[in-house]
């Protein structure tokens, strides 16, 4: 009985801390899908986001892209984030390499509940992923965090210092920023161009790319199409794409 238990607990935990990736695993790309669930994102529009995620994971180009990189495979997290005390582990490190794999982490998630937060932490969001960076165990070629959301930071950790951070450790921010119309009649308007803040204030590293969705509606679109090119690393010319890395 006493050899049994420590199998017993290794089970039990494994279940509870999702899929055991082992140490010094090597993928083509670690990515952090982090995703804006700040008050200025109802319930309706964070479920459009999570949709859009998880069409895109199950979607045959993006499972195709993933199996031409040198090693076929990748590692990926999915974080909801909000002010600098909220940002929730949806789904954990997942190694993907077939599309069985994406089905399964897509199907994660598709089914967490939705828990909202209150101010917009960029800042904090970066920072947050240089330490999921380190906790991952695997060994990428690329590492990439891709934020998405529909404001400018009000919040939290200096934005400016974590993309340094992030840039000097050769991490690339790329942006998915959400063009609303929409104004909460109960929040000061806040009159920027959020295509142009992510461009300007967000993404940071060689390449780095931002990608607009014009709403919600149209995040789908705007999401497969961000996944297919930070997985292939390729930013092709000739697209509303704009790339910069930080400044000098």
């Amino acid at each position: 009985m006493r050899t049994l238990l420590p199998l017993v607990f290794f089970i039990f935990f494994s279940g509870l801390c999702g899929p055991i990736i082992a140490r010094d695993t090597d993928v083509d790309l670690e990515l952090v899908l982090a995703v804006d669930i700040s008050y200025s994102v109802d319930e309706g529009e964070a479920r459009k986001q999570r949709d859009g995620y998880v069409a895109a994971l199950q979607n045959e180009e993006v499972v195709d892209a993933i199996r031409s990189g040198p090693h076929g495979r990748i590692a990926v997290i999915y974080v909801e984030w909000a002010d600098s005390a909220m940002q929730r582990v949806v789904a954990p490190w997942t190694i993907i390499k077939s599309a069985r794999d994406a089905a399964a982490f897509a199907k994660k998630v598709q089914d967490a509940p939705f828990v909202q937060g209150h101010y917009t932490a960029i800042g904090s969001m970066v920072e947050r992923a240089l330490v999921l960076f380190n906790q991952n165990l695997v060994n990428g070629l690329r590492r990439v965090i891709d934020i998405s959301g529909d404001g400018p930071q009000n919040q939290g950790a200096s934005l400016e210092t974590a993309r340094q951070r992030a840039a000097m450790s050769d991490i690339v921010i790329n942006g998915l920023p959400i063009i609303s119309e929409q104004q909460d009649p109960w929040r000061p308007r806040v009159d920027v161009k959020i295509d142009h803040y992510y461009r300007n204030q967000v993404i940071a590293g060689p390449g780095a790319f931002v990608i607009p969705a014009r709403d919600f509606d149209d995040f789908k679109k705007a999401v497969l199409r961000k996944m297919i090119l930070e997985i292939a690393d390729n930013t092709p010319e000739g697209t509303p794409i704009h790339s910069r890395g930080m400044r000098p």
